[in-house]
């Protein structure tokens, strides 16, 4: 057990997240998704998590775990061509995970997505939390363009929602 993450999880206020996500930012970060959702026919998500609870501190739980766990609950996995994507925030630990659908995995190599969480974690050191998390929609369209256009005369439907999930 790693003892200056648990203090600092425990202290983390959840309102903080509301302070750097207000419904303005919100919106917007919606609003980026639905518009790079029509250039390619990929999934976009993001979820936002003040800090883990006391159960997956005592045990140690990395953000990439929990990130996969959130993938899993907000049923990410059940797209029709495995293309969804999800930017997981943790907060608390100024980490952000990309977990990408195996659609997607065999398509894009690992170090391009990390290479967009680490532009998006130092958007976010610098308080930049919307043009963070706005760059990082953009980045990961790029990708998905390349690799899932929308097919000629199918409906390019929106499987998931757009909308940005506070945990």
């Amino acid at each position: 057990m790693d003892l200056p993450r648990l203090f600092k999880h425990v202290i983390y206020p959840p309102w903080l997240v509301r302070r750097y996500f207000p419904p303005s930012t919100l919106e917007r970060i919606e609003a980026a998704i639905r518009a790079s959702e029509r250039k390619h026919s990929g999934e976009i998500r993001f979820a936002v998590e003040s800090s883990l609870d006391c159960r997956a501190l005592f045990q140690d739980e990395p953000c990439r775990e929990r990130g996969i766990e959130v993938f899993s609950d907000l049923r990410i996995w059940d797209t029709e061509k495995n293309n969804g994507v999800l930017i997981y925030l943790l907060l608390a630990d100024r980490d952000v995970e990309i977990i990408a659908d195996r659609g997607i995995s065999s398509k894009v190599d690992p170090s391009e997505w990390e290479r967009i969480c680490r532009m998006m974690e130092e958007k976010f050191r610098d308080h930049q939390f919307d043009e963070g998390v706005i760059s990082g929609i953009q980045a990961i369209e790029e990708l998905l363009i390349a690799h899932f256009l929308p097919e000629p005369g199918h409906s390019n439907e929106n499987e998931l929602s757009d909308k940005p999930v506070i945990l």
